[in-house]
């Protein structure tokens, strides 16, 4: 498949119905295939509002769907920082899926580490979709450029240190991202452009880039999010 392929280009306002729209086609091929969906939720601004346009979608499985969080700050639940909570207002509280199939990342337990091996237990070995997004130093998920956690080949899941507050922190890993069916990543406004650069054209390095481990997804940007690359696909 052309790489341009996995470039999606579109107008800002157009991003949330069309990212949502992959994702709605995605759930229902994983359940066409194989009876069940295993979706990955990120957090930040850019899936709210595509989670809301999904909340919207009719028709949609969700009983056959499980939801699991690629990372999760070290708040509770309820906090406006949550993942959780950011996933819940946006599209969990507002689909019919039962509340036993929403995995939250116990990230706010005292002892992160067995809950990160509690976590990677309650992972299927593939998850059919994983959903990320992108910060302005090109990092994703929890995995920030320089950190142990992007060496990691074995653990599925590890607490890791942020360089903003909260600084603790529980992460999926590599081997995660790498195995997952499908990948589809959002990226939006201009102040990630040299990060989407970086993370589609640059040298291969995803020690300083974590992006680039989902260089072979599905990549849905903002015009402004595509203006550092060189060979932007067509719009």
């Amino acid at each position: 498949m052309p790489l341009d392929v996995h470039r999606i280009v579109v107008a800002p306002e157009a991003l949330p119905e069309i990212a949502a729209r992959h994702i709605a086609k995605s759930i229902e091929q994983a359940v066409a295939d194989r009876g069940r969906a295993s979706v990955m939720l990120a957090g930040g601004s850019t899936p709210r509002a595509v989670y809301r346009h999904l909340a919207q979608t009719q028709g949609l499985p969700w009983d056959k769907v499980e939801i699991y969080f690629g990372d999760e700050r070290a708040v509770p639940p309820g906090d406006p920082q949550s993942n959780y909570r950011m996933a819940s207002e946006s599209l969990l509280d507002a689909v019919p899926i039962p509340p036993d199939q929403v995995h939250r990342l116990l990230a706010e337990r005292p002892d992160r580490e067995a809950a990160a091996e509690e976590y990677a237990r309650l992972l299927p070995e593939r998850l059919d979709l994983i959903i990320l997004g992108v910060g302005e130093d090109g990092h994703t998920v929890s995995l920030f450029p320089g950190s142990s956690a992007l060496r990691e080949r074995v653990r599925k899941v590890v607490a890791v240190v942020g360089p903003q507050a909260p600084l603790h922190r529980l992460t999926v890993t590599p081997p995660v991202i790498a195995a997952a069916r499908e990948k589809i990543i959002l990226v939006s406004g201009a102040g990630k452009a040299g990060a989407v650069a970086q993370a589609l054209e640059g040298p291969d390095q995803p020690v300083q880039c974590p992006a680039q481990l989902a260089r072979d997804g599905i990549w849905i940007m903002d015009r402004a999010a595509a203006s550092g690359l060189r060979h932007p696909p067509p719009r």
